[in-house]
């Protein structure tokens, strides 16, 4: 029977929130931000454990405290320099160590996206856990979409019908995301499904909502941490 595993790549720097501690280390209710995203996919019963991938001269994972999840939680220090080097550097790390097969699903989750639900992580996991080929939970885009030209001025309003914004986890057997991130070396790619499209296969888009949005920019944390408050104030 297939496996769930969980991996959070967090080898980056988060260079736009404009701090010199890495992004998935700032402060959030109370914790590391990345320490949310690791709360929801260790507590998920279907996920068999979660790996980290960090840099490898990261200095500041080991100033928390992350016992409360020591059965489930691995840790790689086996980072790249872009996130596809990360997830694939830890895949190719995890693959004799635990005896993934090649059917196992893996669940790629950004380490700066705290507000994840266990709804919304069950829905990833019910959707495509018999798909042929995996997917990624997405929003529809709802605002009109404007393209500049160089003066930054609006060139035309491009339509919105049929687009959706990626989000995370995205979803997808072990031995297809190595394969589409070997293929993808080299080239420019944001996500794993990227990687997945660009050798022919196309992902299912499971629906989410904006609350699982990523933290880029100083208002976000505000924004993450109202969330985060009201959320555990139910």
């Amino acid at each position: 029977m297939s496996k769930f595993i969980a991996l959070i790549p967090a080898a980056g720097s988060g260079s736009r929130m404009g701090n010199d501690v890495p992004k998935q280390y700032l402060s959030l209710s109370g914790k590391p931000m990345i320490y949310h995203a690791i709360n929801t996919l260790c507590r998920n019963s279907s996920i068999a454990y979660v790996l980290i991938v960090l840099a490898p001269h990261d200095s500041e994972w080991d100033k928390f405290d992350w016992s409360e999840f020591s059965d489930k939680l691995k840790v790689l220090k086996c980072g790249g320099a872009t996130r596809a080097e990360s997830v694939l550097n830890g895949l190719i790390s995890v693959q004799h160590a635990h005896n993934i097969s090649p059917e196992d699903w893996i669940l790629v989750h950004d380490a700066a996206r705290p507000c994840l639900s266990q709804w919304q992580l069950d829905k990833l996991i019910d959707e495509l856990a018999e798909d042929a080929v995996g997917g990624l939970l997405a929003v529809p885009v709802a605002d009109t979409l404007k393209r500049s030209n160089n003066e930054t001025r609006v060139a035309r309003t491009e339509p919105r019908e049929n687009l959706w914004q990626a989000q995370t986890p995205q979803m997808f057997r072990y031995a297809l995301l190595a394969q589409a991130l070997q293929n993808a070396i080299g080239i420019a790619i944001t996500d794993d499904a990227s990687a997945v499209e660009a050798i022919g296969f196309h992902p299912k888009l499971v629906a989410s909502d904006s609350y699982n949005f990523k933290v880029t920019y100083p208002n976000d944390l505000a924004l993450a941490e109202l969330i985060l408050q009201q959320r555990n104030s139910q």
